[in-house]
């Protein structure tokens, strides 16, 4: 009977993703690839449908940076796989595994103006690590394991598959799919990762060893690797302070003892040997350069990337998966142990600074302001995650003044708990990731804590969070605008159109809790503690599709959050 019965090529694309790991997809469907998405539904692979394409690329990366697993984007020909780039990008700038697949037009119109047409090999060219386009159905599962492969290979980062019109009708026996099946499989190739040298090992050892103000770093590829269980005992063991990135945090509890992230400033500006581990001395690190870091700090980089060394030049690289360096780093220290205490000079200088810093945070804190500035509802909103206990919630956080001061009062306990906009500064990625959070982790809530403007991009996908009636817990910070509205000097308020709204305004009172209830969900508009910790509470237990539109003085944050040098 498998002799004669006829796969299509969307059967085989599904069958391929299949045998590969694949079970979550995201994307838009429409010509050419709604039976695609039928087809990959029936193999079991579980089908997120959003509105565009922006939201579902976004879900995918960050899909591929919580679960270790390249995230899944298929989008239509044309202005599909355009929109589709906004995730593709964010994939790579992050590093995070991804593939995007998309229909293209049919082979022998291409260059006649066919319907949607577009060199989308081209298109995707500055943000692939590889692409492929399929021009034969024999050549599906191939494809399909090579963009898989690449995207989790070395440093993750986004893939692309192009498979024309043409191609998803033509049609192969059962048996000649399940023999291309088999040949692509036997034939995958997985890149092996270096082991660091014993005389590069050593050399860190000492440099470690030596040093009079040491510091660890690290970042979000520490949490991809999932190094948390090595990177606790590198810390306890040598008793060195810590610093996370924006989204390394978690990795260690934030309430650790040698947790600096509240004596950033001293902890960058005085180390004398700062360990990075899975992140990049780039913006985020104030390119680990004077005036934030000493210009005689020596820098130990451990990466997976070679040619993150050789643009960075630390004093010493490391090159090779984090987990296995952290490893071998902790079997040499165990062998020859050291620490350096609670009493030691450098320690206490650290944990003195950051009690002080927390100490003026709190006071701050434990102000109530109403109307509302940025401080209280954020920490009402800490201690109401802080209650939930473990599993901790997924904090999905964007904005510019919502993300930097919620950077500084929101905690995180535990490991790739915080998604926010990341290493390219994506703004519009919040219901992307909220969506992807409740899919990769179904037992945990999602509370994103957004701006106005941040919720803005994507707000229709709150239709979404309803129809798949996902866990998720959206708290937009209302101040009316970008930044707060009307931010304009008088004397730039002139010309023909002075009339005109500025262009940071919204319109004020914007009733975005009433959004989800027009698909069913539930909305809260509050204004003062006691409405947000009602509704907090309410939301929080019922784990459904909720909108919490809190209303911000408009004048309470500044111009482009913390980054008015920027701007």
């Amino acid at each position: 009977m498998a002799e004669s019965t006829l796969l299509d090529s969307n059967l085989l694309v599904a069958k391929a993703l299949a045998r590969a790991g694949v079970d979550r997809m995201f994307g838009v469907v429409g010509i050419p690839v709604t039976s695609l998405a039928n087809r990959a539904v029936a193999m079991g692979i579980r089908f997120i449908a959003f509105h565009n394409e922006q939201s579902a690329g976004y879900a995918a990366s960050a899909y591929g940076y919580l679960t270790g697993l390249p995230g899944i984007l298929l989008t239509v020909s044309g202005p599909g796989c355009v929109h589709g780039l906004a995730g593709l990008s964010n994939a790579a700038v992050n590093g995070w595994p991804m593939v995007m697949i998309s229909g293209s037009c049919d082979q022998k119109d291409f260059g006649r103006g066919d319907f949607q047409e577009l060199d989308q090999i081209a298109a995707v060219k500055p943000f692939v690590k590889f692409s492929v386009k399929a021009k034969h159905i024999t050549e599906i599962p191939n494809s399909v394991f090579s963009v898989i492969d690449h995207a989790r290979s070395g440093r993750p980062g986004g893939c692309y598959l192009d498979i024309p019109s043409d191609v998803l009708h033509q049609t192969v026996t059962e048996s000649e799919a399940n023999k291309l099946l088999d040949d692509a499989e036997s034939g995958r190739k997985i890149d092996s990762i270096r082991n660091v040298g014993n005389d590069e090992i050593a050399k860190a050892i000492s440099l470690i060893r030596k040093a009079e103000r040491p510091l660890i770093v690290f970042g979000k590829g520490a949490a991809i690797a999932r190094v948390e269980g090595e990177l606790k005992e590198f810390v306890e063991k040598t008793g060195i302070p810590f610093l996370p990135t924006p989204m390394g945090k978690g990795l260690l509890p934030d309430c650790h003892e040698l947790a600096a992230t509240a004596a950033r400033s001293l902890a960058i500006g005085k180390c004398d040997v700062a360990v990075v581990v899975g992140a990049r001395l780039n913006w985020l690190l104030h390119f680990g350069e004077p005036p934030k870091w000493s210009k005689d700090v020596k820098f130990i980089l451990v990466d997976i990337d070679e040619g993150e060394i050789e643009l960075r030049k630390p004093y010493l690289g490391l090159v090779g998966d984090a987990k296995r360096t952290l490893k071998v780093l902790n079997k040499e220290i165990k062998d020859d142990p050291f620490c350096l205490g609670r009493s030691h000079p450098w320690v206490e200088a650290i944990t003195n600074k950051a009690k002080e810093n927390v100490s003026r945070m709190e006071a701050q804190l434990a102000k109530d302001v109403v109307p509302f500035n940025f401080l209280t509802p954020m920490r009402i909103i800490r201690d109401a995650i802080i209650a939930l206990g473990s599993p901790a919630p997924i904090l999905v956080s964007e904005g510019a003044n919502t993300m930097d001061v919620g950077r500084s009062v929101l905690v995180q306990m535990e490991p790739r708990t915080r998604l926010d906009a990341g290493t390219w500064g994506t703004m519009g990625v919040g219901l992307g990731y909220c969506i992807a959070a409740a899919v990769a982790s179904p037992d945990r809530l999602v509370v994103a804590v957004e701006g106005d403007s941040g919720f803005g991009f994507s707000a229709m996908e709150v239709e979404t969070l309803v129809r798949y009636q996902l866990a998720v817990v959206v708290i937009v910070f209302n101040n009316g605008g970008v930044y707060g509205g009307d931010r304009r000097n008088p004397e730039e308020i002139t010309g023909p159109f002075k009339d005109d709204p500025a262009p940071t305004s919204f319109v004020p009172g914007a009733a975005y809790h009433v959004l989800i209830e027009a698909f069913g969900g539930k909305g809260y508009l509050v204004g003062t503690p006691d409405e947000l910790k009602s509704a907090l509470t309410e939301s929080f237990s019922a784990r459904k599709p909720a909108v919490i539109n809190v209303t911000i003085d408009p004048y309470a944050g500044a111009e482009s959050g913390r980054m008015q040098h920027k701007n």
